[in-house]
């Protein structure tokens, strides 16, 4: 009797900790079923829209310890489409993004608390060169399996920045300082 006790102790024991060990979930951004777009006012009269096409990342998600979360992401800023070629070219160049010195913007979480909906996430973001710490509200987290046998995770969230904290001022007041930003993501589990 004494070792059956020490079987089914040492079996929940087992299956606890391979329940700990899967707690944490990593996921890569489904660039098919995501989108990263933003949008800055023109004149004060109107706003102008763009997206970018290349961009990745990496949410490692633990729902038995949330705080242990992590969320990443990295856009190509070469990728920019605002639909007009030539406003892209310009927005590559030195007074803009200066693409050819710094070709990628990145988010790489350093704090995530769990609320309602979702998650508060606090980072760093970095653009032009500048790394500044942001926060902001991502809403989802709810899993689903599509097509049979991919587990995904969903999140949403529309921060809104102020680019001249990030050295890049050109056209101010033209063009907009707030960029207000939206992305939509899905990540598959690995």
């Amino acid at each position: 009797m004494l070792q059956t006790i020490r079987h089914l102790v040492l079996a929940a024991l087992i299956v606890a900790l391979g329940s700990a060990a899967r707690a944490a979930d990593t996921f890569a951004v489904d660039p098919v079923h995501s989108s990263v777009s933003f949008m800055t006012s023109h004149a004060g009269i109107s706003y102008i829209h763009g997206r970018f096409n290349d961009f990745s990342g990496k949410f490692v998600i633990d729902l038995a310890d949330p705080a242990k979360s992590s969320f990443a992401l990295s856009i190509k800023i070469e990728s920019v489409d605002t639909n007009n070629k030539k406003r892209d070219d310009h927005l590559c160049a030195p007074d803009y993004f200066n693409a050819k010195q710094f070709p990628t913007m990145t988010f790489q979480s350093t704090q995530v608390k769990p609320v309602d909906d979702g998650y508060d996430v606090t980072g760093d973001l970095t653009l032009h060169g500048v790394t500044k710490p942001v926060t902001f509200n991502l809403k989802g987290g709810k899993l689903a399996e599509f097509p049979k046998g991919t587990q995904r995770v969903g999140f949403v969230t529309t921060p809104v920045i102020k680019r001249s904290e990030f050295g890049v001022s050109a056209g101010i007041p033209a063009v907009g300082d707030e960029v207000h930003i939206n992305i939509g993501v899905e990540a598959v589990k690995e």
